[in-house]
């Protein structure tokens, strides 16, 4: 019985050392590596930057600029601090967004932008300057698509609607508002 044990206990010693060595590379790999995964700390950031695009003729599309980028590596996102939009894509009025804070879609090509957000399409082709205000936009840039699932308030030339959810296309400008839509016109003076 002596004999037997004295095998064992080499082969114990070693299989109990490789389950501490097991748990130990599970404890260092969890503890080194899953925190930084888990942490949302930026990576970089860029101040007073702009960001130009554009078309295959070479003509400027739209120009996004920033008070402040901040990259974050854990999930890919950048958010923008003081965000402006210009957007001047040929056959298309002009489209000036401005907004609080916002945020751009690993693409890039889509952006987020929230807090006292200000869209001001310039007149042009017989129809007047129109202004959007909300606290939610979402632009598609390739789509030239703005939409909002919040409130929103628009103002044109005399015409004020205002509603809850929105759709608008800026190269067909197409508006379509979803919910408790109010309207009011004022009369034109005739001179």
């Amino acid at each position: 019985m002596k004999g037997s044990a004295t095998r064992l206990f080499p082969l114990a010693l070693m299989l109990a050392l490789a389950m501490l060595s097991i748990w130990l590379e599970h404890a260092v790999f969890d503890d080194a590596h899953a925190p930084a995964l888990r942490q949302h700390n930026p990576d970089y950031f860029v101040e007073n930057f702009s960001i130009v695009t554009y078309n295959r003729q070479g003509a400027t599309e739209s120009t996004l600029s920033a008070a402040k980028m901040i990259h974050f590596p854990d999930d890919d996102s950048t958010e923008l601090l003081g965000p402006h939009l210009v957007q001047t894509k040929p056959d298309e009025p002009r489209m000036t967004v401005t907004a609080g804070r916002g945020a751009l879609s690993q693409d890039g090509e889509e952006v987020f932008l929230y807090d006292n957000v200000v869209l001001v399409r310039e007149a042009g082709n017989g129809a007047p300057e129109a202004r959007m205000m909300t606290d939610f936009l979402h632009l598609v840039r390739a789509r030239s698509l703005v939409r909002t699932d919040q409130d929103v308030a628009i103002s044109e030339a005399g015409r004020f609607l205002s509603g809850r959810g929105m759709e608008y296309y800026n190269d067909s400008r197409q508006l379509y508002l979803h919910q408790r839509v109010r309207s009011r016109f004022e009369k034109k003076n005739a001179s």
